[in-house]
């Protein structure tokens, strides 16, 4: 039942009354009309409460500007292992992706035609020497005989002549046995570097042929890990960023000191390697616009591999003082970005912003915050600008 229905019935019955009882009808009218205006009249509802918010200050620290490129990592040493004498192969002295040192035994190719070539120019070496040996003894006597006139003079020259022909002749021999005994060295295939072997790309019992110039089979590849280079191109304004930089003399130049890298494995969150610059090409490249550069990488654990992709991080400024927020605490009006602050009285305020970079999981403030400033990390959904909320601290570190 209604008000309206209410205050009907009631004027109803004081109606009846007065006409009832004429004693008692003033009463009875004031009655009427008292429950008549309570019934005119809804409740009137409770004010809404100010909704809850977390607010905390800006951390304030030291941090340091990186730039961060897409990398690929490569092999500081890569050897291609070929043949540079023919022959038959008669054992394989490695297992495939083992880690080998340099010198280490890797194939053998049949010797032994090698070693009867040895032996033969050994054999005319020591008749070449023997050759000689005899042309020395007739000089000689010729000098003594020219002296009292018993031989002349083209004599002597004539054995003068044959020695230095049986020494030349010695040389030869003595080049001859070098090169056969370098072939014997050259069957016995070692590895030139440390590092981690490939597969045998050649098995016992094949032949293979060998050459000095490149052209010999291929037999296996080895490639160096420790430590490691990772490649990545620089774009063009972030080199003429830190070039400026540079010159004002807030940044050291990556060509004349090794600064630090970062670099973050596929599948990881943050960096996990740090190493140092060693390389920035001479010119850009004309298609991409990006500057070639390179780092060197400790690979201890051997764990990283040529041809990998990372994230690298080069350091883009010198340290300085800034003030740090979560990113949680970041909207978006349009295409500015916007924080909100509780002022003192309890009323929230928008605050643009101009963001850096992260730093250990929170975001540079550059410009529109002040290190007293009370910003809403958790319920910015809860947030109207200009009304009131009920703020909250966080816990240490910014964290609701």
């Amino acid at each position: 039942m209604n008000a309206a229905e209410v205050s009907k019935r009631l004027h109803k019955s004081a109606t009846f009354a007065i006409h009832s009882l004429h004693g008692v009808g003033p009463l009875l009218v004031l009655l009427a009309v008292t429950l008549s205006a309570c019934g005119d009249k809804p409740p009137q509802p409770a004010a809404a409460a100010a909704p809850p918010v977390t607010v905390a200050q800006p951390t304030k620290r030291t941090v340091t500007d990186w730039d961060e490129f897409t990398g690929r990592f490569d092999a500081v040493e890569e050897v291609q292992v070929r043949a540079r004498v023919g022959g038959f192969v008669t054992n394989v002295e490695f297992k495939d992706g083992d880690m080998v040192h340099a010198g280490d035994l890797l194939y053998i190719i049949d010797p032994r035609p090698f070693e009867a070539v040895a032996n033969q120019a050994d054999g005319q070496l020591a008749d070449a020497r023997a050759k000689a040996e005899l042309a020395k003894r007739e000089l000689d006597r010729g000098l003594n005989l020219v002296q009292t006139s018993a031989v002349s003079e083209q004599v002597v020259d004539q054995r003068r002549q044959a020695l230095q022909a049986a020494h030349a002749a010695e040389t030869i021999a003595e080049g001859a046995l070098k090169a056969a005994q370098l072939n014997i060295e050259f069957s016995h295939v070692m590895a030139p570097i440390t590092g981690r072997v490939s597969r045998h790309l050649v098995s016992i019992g094949n032949l293979v042929t060998g050459s000095d110039n490149g052209g010999g089979t291929l037999l296996t590849s080895i490639v160096s890990l420790d430590p490691i280079y990772i490649y990545f191109d620089v774009d063009e304004a972030t080199y003429l960023k830190n070039n400026k930089l540079w010159f004002e003399g807030k940044r050291p130049s990556s060509r004349e000191n090794p600064n630090p890298v970062q670099v973050t494995l596929t599948g990881e969150t943050r960096p996990s390697h740090e190493g140092k610059m060693d390389f920035l090409d001479n010119r850009l490249d004309v298609s991409t616009g990006t500057l070639r550069s390179r780092a060197v990488i400790p690979n201890k654990d051997l764990s990283i591999l040529p041809g990998q992709f990372g994230r690298v991080r080069l350091i883009g400024s010198t340290p300085y003082e800034a003030l740090l927020i979560p990113d949680t605490a970041i909207a978006t009006d349009q295409s500015r970005k916007i924080v909100f602050v509780v002022k003192d009285d309890n009323t929230v305020e928008a605050r643009p912003v101009v963001l850096g970079p992260l730093d250990e999981g929170l975001r540079v403030v550059r410009e529109g915050l002040k290190a007293e400033d009370h910003v809403i990390v958790d319920g910015i959904q809860r947030a109207r600008v200009g009304a009131k909320v009920t703020p909250h601290a966080a816990s240490p570190g910014g964290k609701p």
